[in-house]
C-alpha cells in the first residue's frame, strides 16, 4: 500500500466524475422509451442499495482492498483466482470507456486522426498519472470537478434558452406501463455506472477519514444519478424517442441543436471536453485498481513497475475489443452488462457478505 492519503472532498470529486463517465454521453436508459429519466432514478436507487452491500464489506475488512477480502472469504486459492479476476475485468472496463471516448472524436471532432493515435494520447497521461499516485490523481479530480460543473451549466442553460425544448417529447407518462422501466432499470442502470463503484472498494483504504465514507459515497452517487436522469430527460425532451433511439451520442446530438442568434453554435466542444474529463478519470480509476489488485495478488515490491505494461495491456485491448464502434455498443449493452456486470458487481459481492456474515456469527457462537 502507499503511505499517501485523500482526503474525503477528493473521494467525492473522484466518485461524482466516475459516475457520469461514459453514462452522460452515450444511450443511456432508451430501452424505457420516454421514461429513461425515471428507469435512471430507480436505478439509482438500486445502487443504493448495492453501496450498502460495498459498504458491510468495508466494515469488516477496512483496512485491506477488495483482492486482500476475498480471499479471506473465500480462501487464499480460490479468493486468488477471484482477485485475478476482478483485476482482469477492471482492466477490461478500463479499455471499454477508453475506446469510447476514441470513437466519439473519431467520429465527431477528428474523422482523420487513427483511433490509435487518440487511445495511446489518452492512456499514457493516465499511466502518468497513476504513476504519480493516489494523491495527485485526487487533487486533480478537484479541480476538474469545477470545470465540469461550469461546462455542465453553461451547456443546460443554452440548450434551455436555444427554444428546441418541447414537454411533449417526454409525454406521456408511463405509455408502455412499468415493465419497460423496470427491466431497463434492473439490472442494466444499477451495475452501469452505479454498481461499478465497486472499483472503490480498492481505494477506500487510502481515506484518512474512513467514517464519512457512507456519507461522501451516497451524495456522490446521488448527485450524479439526478444529473444523469437530468441529462436523460433533456435529451429526449429536446430530440424526441425517434432520434433518442438512433442517436449514438444523443447528448452531442442535443447541444449541437443550439443557434442563438446565428452567432453562439457548434458548441460540441462542451461534449468533447466533457466527455475527456469523465473517461480520463474513470478509466485512470479502473487502471489504478487493476494495478493495486496485481500488486496485492503477486506481492509486487513496487506497483509502479507494473503501470507501463498495464498500459501498454490496456493499448492492445481498446483497439481489439471489438471491429467497429457498433459492434462495440452491442458488445456494451448485451455480453458485458449481462455477463460480467451482473456476476462480478452484484451476485459476487452478495454472495461475498452472506458468507462474510454467516463466517462471523459461527465465531462469535463458537467463541
Amino acid at each position: 500500500m502507499e503511505k499517501a492519503k485523500i482526503s474525503v472532498t477528493q473521494l467525492f470529486a473522484l466518485m461524482f466524475i466516475f459516475d457520469l463517465g461514459t453514462s452522460l454521453i452515450v444511450s443511456y436508459g432508451i430501452p424505457a422509451g420516454k421514461d429513461a429519466w425515471l428507469a435512471i432514478l430507480l436505478g439509482m436507487g438500486g445502487g443504493i442499495l448495492l453501496f450498502f452491500v460495498y459498504y458491510m464489506l468495508f466494515r469488516q475488512y477496512p483496512t485491506i482492498p477488495l483482492t486482500g477480502y476475498v480471499r479471506k472469504i473465500f480462501g487464499e486459492f480460490f479468493g486468488w483466482v477471484l482477485g485475478l479476476l476482478y483485476c482482469l475485468f477492471f482492466l477490461y472496463i478500463a479499455a471499454r470507456n477508453v475506446r469510447d471516448f476514441g470513437d466519439l472524436l473519431t467520429s465527431s471532432t477528428l474523422p482523420e486522426t487513427p483511433l490509435l493515435a487518440i487511445n495511446l494520447s489518452l492512456i499514457l497521461v493516465m499511466c502518468y498519472v497513476i504513476y504519480l499516485g493516489i494523491e495527485v490523481i485526487g487533487r486533480t479530480a478537484e479541480v476538474f470537478i469545477v470545470i465540469l460543473l461550469l461546462f455542465g451549466l453553461g451547456a443546460n442553460f443554452f440548450v434551455l434558452v436555444s427554444g428546441n425544448v418541447s414537454l411533449n417529447h417526454i409525454r406521456p407518462f408511463l405509455e408502455h406501463g412499468w415493465k419497460p422501466i423496470l427491466t431497463t432499470a434492473f439490472p442494466p442502470v444499477v451495475s452501469f455506472p452505479f454498481g461499478e463503484m465497486l472499483v472503490f472498494t480498492m481505494l477506500l483504504p487510502y481515506l484518512n477519514r474512513p467514517k464519512l465514507i457512507k456519507k461522501v459515497w451516497l451524495s456522490a452517487l446521488i448527485s450524479s444519478g439526478l444529473i444523469l436522469s437530468w441529462t436523460a430527460a433533456l435529451n429526449m425532451s429536446v430530440l424526441g424517442l425517434d432520434v433518442m433511439q438512433r442517436s449514438t451520442f444523443p447528448t452531442l446530438a442535443t447541444i449541437g441543436k443550439v443557434n442563438l442568434f446565428d452567432f453562439i453554435e457548434r458548441l460540441d466542444a462542451i461534449v468533447v471536453f466533457t466527455l475527456l474529463m469523465t473517461v480520463f478519470f474513470k478509466a485512470s480509476i479502473f487502471m489504478y485498481g487493476a494495478i493495486l489488485g496485481i500488486t496485492d495478488l503477486f506481492k509486487v515490491k513496487n506497483r509502479q513497475q507494473i503501470i507501463l505494461p498495464m498500459g501498454f495491456i490496456l493499448i492492445f485491448l481498446s483497439m481489439t475489443i471489438s471491429s467497429s464502434f457498433s459492434e462495440h455498443l452491442e458488445e456494451g449493452f448485451t455480453i458485458t452488462l449481462k455477463y460480467l456486470h451482473v456476476p462480478f458487481l452484484i451476485i459476487i459481492p452478495l454472495f461475498m457478505l452472506v458468507v462474510s456474515l454467516i463466517r462471523n456469527y459461527v465465531k462469535k457462537k463458537t467463541s
